[in-house]
């Protein structure tokens, strides 16, 4: 998973750790709501990690040139190392990896089936634009996260190359047929609004997540906060259109 621009900066990460963003993972730990979140947090994000490398996968069958595939083959590699990270850290805080994933399957798989690309380039921008999403809103939670928990999690998001890849294919497409920008573009908005109803109901389905998110946990956010975050989290969907050469 990865957010290539890095395009927010959350509040908490310019104004220096407070609360729960200054204990290790021991200390914040010994709340139980707070690892709930933690683990729920870890789950998503594992299951999230294991669609990407097998959507990556997917998606090599349709490159048009032996070398994209290659390049797709090689992010997709990246995307499952980090589910392998994940993987570990749970078993090593005593959670099953597998329940932990679980909750978050269904949610998932049918954001997945809903948007299926019809073709190379919708798959790109869908790689793009949703995983670049959902990287943004984990970033904004990292920063309320514990030492240990922040680390894990902003590591996975490592960017795996696969913006700049997009970008390059996508732009390339455009000027050679620019009739392509219109529908690429309702795709990118489309993907948009899907991405953060699925956050949305992934979230309302699990109580300790729900709960940190709206402050219940020590560092959590409250509701304006929260309409902050999601106006951050729109803003640098604009930007990453304009980078694709798309209007959002």
């Amino acid at each position: 998973m990865e957010t290539p621009d890095h395009a927010t900066e959350t509040p908490a990460e310019a104004s220096g750790a407070t609360g729960i963003a200054a204990q290790d993972w021991a200390t914040a730990a010994a709340d139980p709501q707070y690892r709930a979140a933690v683990v729920d947090l870890l789950g998503a994000l594992a299951y999230g990690e294991l669609a990407a490398f097998e959507r990556l996968a997917e998606d090599a069958k349709l490159a048009p040139t032996l070398g994209d595939k290659a390049e797709l083959a090689k992010m997709a590699a990246a995307e499952f190392h980090h589910f392998e990270q994940l993987n570990r850290r749970l078993t090593a805080v005593d959670e099953d990896p597998t329940a932990a994933m679980e909750p978050f399957a269904k949610a998932l798989d049918d954001f997945h089936r809903q948007t299926a690309p019809s073709d190379w380039l919708e798959g790109l921008v869908k790689a793009y634009v949703g995983d670049s999403i959902a990287s943004d809103f984990y970033r904004e939670v990292a920063a309320r996260l514990d030492t240990d928990t922040r680390s894990l999690v902003l590591s996975v998001l490592d960017d795996t190359g696969h913006g700049n890849f997009a970008v390059g294919k996508v732009r390339a497409a455009i000027e050679a047929d620019p009739r392509l920008g219109g529908r690429l573009a309702l795709w990118a908005r489309r993907l948009m609004g899907e991405a953060l109803s699925q956050a949305q109901r992934v979230v309302a389905d699990r109580d300790a997540l729900s709960t940190m998110l709206v402050g219940g946990v020590a560092d959590g956010f409250d509701l304006a906060e929260v309409g902050r975050m999601f106006s951050r989290i729109t803003e640098a969907h604009t930007k990453r259109m304009a980078a694709l050469g798309l209007a959002a």
